[in-house]
Parts: structure tokens; sequence; C-alpha cells
């Protein structure tokens, strides 16, 4: 009998449903898809062989600038890379006729893979996991704001967090919600947020690589079909001074491999948190400044980290504490897990879930005890270590901490830090409307 094979069932089942296109997307170093168009005839030729796609693709800045010295550009003479598809991603893409998506993993034209890749740096710490007998569940909760996009303002004022009206404020919401469960998210609620014309989307937690893709797949959509709706929806960190930041909430628990239970359960403990709850949370608060930039990776997402925000302003965690940059939900049942809510909405999910799976790696790794949490919000503590103040102090504590850096990888540490290095130059030789308004008449 002649054995399975996935590309041919596959592209069997796309063509079944009438799919004549297939975009291959490639989740870039800021987790927003770069992807080319394939009709259905070529697809096997490209999933067998690999798909060229310029190699430096990774190596773009947020403007879509080259970036010199990130290792992808000129050192390699600006080479192709090659596209190939992970078929479990297989998607229809239910907003456009006969379409289908699926995500790719990149390699180098001699067939190794592209280790600095977000997608492949996730799967590499997923598959450290999995040799000390652990697997990953994990779930990114996310908000953003949906303004008109010729003005780039909110749809609406005041802040009525869960008001029924402003809830479906526009048809296009739930338009948007039909689709999103058409393309696979499973959606739990949906609610406006805080701050006016702001809104949060959850679904369910899923298991390795595939929690990362589905929370690809969730940002890009809502980019996507808020466009073709004739809105901006933006995961910006912070849009509006006067306003609520925008965050991602990453939630994250083990699995054991041999038995399917839950980890960081221990019904014996008085919280019911096992030593590995405790040493992974020990291990985000000993790596958070490290984290920072990988959750954090704008300048303008150091504005959202203060103080009575229901942002995290300082490095502590605690039981419930929304106030905390590790909320444990100490829930003593198979529920229980940390939840970090240091991220900013825009981050890469496959960083914001590599940062989280470094720190508690590391954390087991060295048997680190947790500190006991302290009483109230934490946030009300000012003894507690602050969180970098801005992405040049967190890319300086990512640089400085080697253990976190070597499970991440020395490629990807490079790309990484020279592209966002290369941002900050750009940020900061720009001429701000602020510094105009403020100096240019009076002085």
């Amino acid at each position: 009998m002649a054995k399975d094979d996935p590309i041919l069932d596959g592209i069997k089942k796309l063509r079944s449903e009438g799919v004549q296109y297939v975009r291959f997307e490639l989740p870039d170093l800021h987790g927003t898809s770069r992807s080319k168009l394939v009709p259905i005839d070529a697809v096997e030729s490209y999933a067998r062989g690999g798909l060229n796609l310029y190699g430096g693709t990774l190596g773009l800045d947020t403007s879509s600038n080259v970036v010199p010295g990130c290792g992808l550009n000129e050192e390699i003479n600006y080479a192709d890379t090659k596209l190939f598809p992970d078929f479990e991603t297989v998607r229809r893409i239910p907003w456009l006729p006969n379409m289908a998506r699926v995500i790719c993993d990149v390699h180098h034209l001699d067939g190794s893979p592209l280790r600095g890749s977000p997608r492949a740096v996730l799967k590499a710490l997923l598959a450290q996991a999995a040799e000390i007998g652990l697997d990953v569940m994990m779930g990114h909760e996310f908000e953003f704001y949906l303004l008109d996009r010729e003005t780039r303002q909110p749809l609406f004022g005041g802040y009525q967090i869960f008001n029924t009206t402003r809830n479906l404020y526009v048809d296009a919401v739930l338009r948007m919600l039909d689709q999103l469960r058409a393309v696979g998210i499973d959606i739990i609620t949906h609610n406006c947020e805080y701050a006016p014309s702001q809104f949060e989307i959850n679904y369910g937690p899923a298991v390795g690589i595939a929690a990362a893709d589905k929370a690809f797949t969730f940002k890009n959509a809502i980019k996507e079909l808020a466009h073709r709706e004739g809105y901006l929806a933006t995961f910006m960190s912070k849009p509006f001074a006067n306003s609520a930041g925008s965050g991602c909430h990453v939630h994250v628990s083990l699995i054991d491999r041999n038995s399917g239970a839950n980890a960081f359960l221990d019904e014996s403990d008085p919280d019911g948190l096992s030593t590995a709850a405790r040493s992974f949370c020990a291990g985000l608060i000993a790596h958070s400044r490290a984290m920072m930039s990988l959750i954090g990776p704008t300048p303008n997402c150091y504005h959202r980290l203060k103080p009575h925000t229901f942002a995290p302003s300082n490095i502590s965690w605690g039981i419930e504490d929304r106030t905390a940059l590790v909320r444990t939900k100490a829930s003593r049942d198979k529920a229980t897990h940390h939840e970090m809510r240091g991220a900013s909405a825009i981050s890469n999910p496959y960083l914001s879930a590599s940062a989280v799976l470094a720190a508690g790696l590391l954390g087991i790794r060295d048997k680190l005890p947790l500190a006991p949490e302290v009483p109230g919000p934490s946030e009300e503590d000012p003894s507690l270590p602050k969180l970098p103040q801005s992405l040049e102090q967190a890319l300086d504590y990512l640089e400085a901490d080697r253990p976190f850096c070597e499970l991440l990888g020395a490629d990807f540490i490079k790309l990484f830090t020279t592209v966002k290095r290369f941002e900050l130059a750009r940020f900061r030789g720009a001429i701000t409307d602020w510094e105009r308004n403020e100096y240019m008449e009076i002085f």
C-alpha cells in the first residue's frame, strides 16, 4: 500500500473545495504576513522544491527598509531563500473566493533552515521543552483599536468597557467575528475594551506551534478584514496619549507528556502551584528585562507601561494581581497557568511566546526559587524593580543576558537587535510635531 503523501493529500482536498489559489505566508520579524499567491496547479512543485522569496525579507524594518548588517542582506549578496508550506496550517480564506492560505517555514538555498526566523525560534524552544518531557499550552489575548480609516480617530467616545451597544457599535464587527470563526479562530468572548473604539476578542489556547500560528492568523485577519470593511484596525501599543494602551497577555501552562496532566498544578500545595510553576514564574521574573524588547518591540510600547493602567510597571508576580507583570491564575485545577501581562499588542506572537518560554525554561533548568508575592496591588510597592523605560534599555538588557540569548540562538539575536537598533536610529533622527509645536514659534 502506498504511503500517505501529505502534500498530495492536501492539494487534493483543496481542489475538492474549489480552491484556485493558495497564499504562501511567511510570518516576518514583526509578526506581519508576507506572502506570494500561487495558482493551485503550481502548489505541488513549490511545496516540494520551495518557493523563492527575497532572503532579506526577515531583515526588513517596520517600514520595509533593507537593514544592513543583519546577516540576511549584503552578507549573502541579497540571495533568495525558499518557503516550504506547513500543510497543517492550510485554511480556506472565507472572505476571498476560491482561496486558501498556508503558513510557511523559510530555508536557505542550501536547504538548511533559517534559524533566525521567529517561527523557527519558537519551534526550537518547544523542542527543548519536549526533551524534558513537557508540552506547552499557550494563548494570546489581544486588545486593538478599530478606527475611521480616513481620520484615524475612534468611532465613538467615552470610557464604557463592556457597554452592550458599543460591543457591536458598527455592523462590521459582527461580520468580522463571523469570518474569524470561519477561518478557524475559536472565539470565546468579544467585547469593547476600556478606551473609546478599543476592542478585545478572545479565543481558545492551543498546544505548541499551533498557538502562535493561531495568534498570527488572528492578528493579520483582523487587519485584513477591517481594511475590507473600510476601517483601520491597529494593534499599536499606544495610539493616543490620553487613552488606554493595547496589550497582549500571554497565557502559558506546561503539560506532562507522559500523563497529560497540567505540570503547573500541585493539589497538595497551599496555592495549588507545583515546583515547576514556581520556577517557571521565577524565570519570568529573573529574565523579564531581557524579555522586554521581544514583547515591546517599538519605542511606542513603553508609553503603555505605567501604574494604574492595568499594565505592569514593575517586575512582579501575584495570584490574580492584574497590576503584576505575571498574574498567576491559581485555580487549583487543570486550568492553572501564568498570564504574562507585559507584552504589547503590536508584538510578534511567535516572539512573545518565545520570550515567555525561554525565560520560564531557564527558571526550571536553574531551579530558581520564587520570592513571595507582595501584599496588595504590586504596582503600589515602590521597592519592586522597574521594567526598562525604553527600547534602547530593553535591547541592552537582552544582549547582556547570555543564557537567555543562548536559548533564542545567535542568528536570531543578531537579526533582531540589528533591525531594532536600525529602527531606533531612524526614530531618533525624526523631528516630531511636539518639538515643532513646542519650540518653533517661541524660540
